[in-house]
């Protein structure tokens, strides 16, 4: 886009619309140190150092001056990419900009007279507590108690909460940990909805329940992250 002559005269603050952006960006310096990082970025740096992002940016930088664009998969926890762009003007800084990959939708259809008003944490709890009954493994719960209520269904989402917990019977100490995924949002009926994720690991689990936690997971609209050590539910707050 051109600008006038009246706007090229005056000094755009472009700041703003990078922190806006969904897309994390950074730019570094030639020895590493970060000078600038949008909001997306810095959320992503919680799942993975600033060594290996620069030293990403080194790898698919362009050989002269400008940018280039890369398309390739990229997965840091809960962040999914299927291209950056590289870019420098001088040999002292140097840009990366990564591009979210879209959530894959259900198909399935809602059935809002199944959905109830619901205190996740309260549920969560309520789940622990049953647990608790059969196993005597230690748990380390850390909540956000500020996720405000949404509609779920229940039965279906405590069989969910059953079948996850019950991957981990074996393991000496699990840590669940659920908060809001602030910035972040999923479309269900072409509306944003903001996701609580919920996060349960110890030092290894069981799988054979995991095709049940993909199948149920799928018709709650949850995102399921299955790893070896870990289990992640994203959970849409449906009003």
């Amino acid at each position: 886009m051109n600008t006038t002559s009246t706007e090229s005269e005056n000094t755009i603050d472009f700041q703003s619309f990078l922190d806006w952006d969904n897309s994390p960006f950074i730019l570094f310096n030639a020895a590493g140190k970060i000078l600038y990082l949008n909001n997306a970025a810095e959320i992503l740096f919680g799942y993975v150092s600033k060594k290996e992002l620069y030293d990403l940016a080194l790898a698919y930088a362009p050989h002269d001056f400008g940018y280039t664009t890369t398309t390739l998969a990229l997965n840091y926890d809960a962040f999914t990419f299927y291209a950056i762009t590289v870019g420098y003007e001088n040999e002292d800084q140097i840009s990366i900009r990564f591009y979210n990959a879209p959530r894959i939708k259900s198909n399935v259809p809602i059935e809002r007279d199944k959905l109830v008003e619901t205190n996740i944490n309260l549920l969560l709890e309520a789940n622990i507590v049953l647990f608790k009954t059969k196993n005597s493994n230690h748990l380390q719960l850390l909540t956000d108690h500020d996720i405000p209520t949404f509609k779920i269904d229940q039965n279906k989402f405590s069989k969910l909460l059953r079948k996850t917990l019950e991957s981990f019977r074996s393991s000496d100490s699990i840590h669940i940990t659920l908060k809001l995924l602030t910035g972040e949002h999923v479309i269900i009926a072409g509306k944003k909805k903001a996701i609580a994720q919920l996060r349960v690991e110890a030092n290894g689990r069981y799988t054979d329940a995991d095709e049940e936690i993909k199948n149920i997971a799928m018709h709650c609209h949850i995102t399921h992250i299955l790893k070896e050590k870990s289990i992640k539910l994203e959970i849409p707050l449906i009003d």
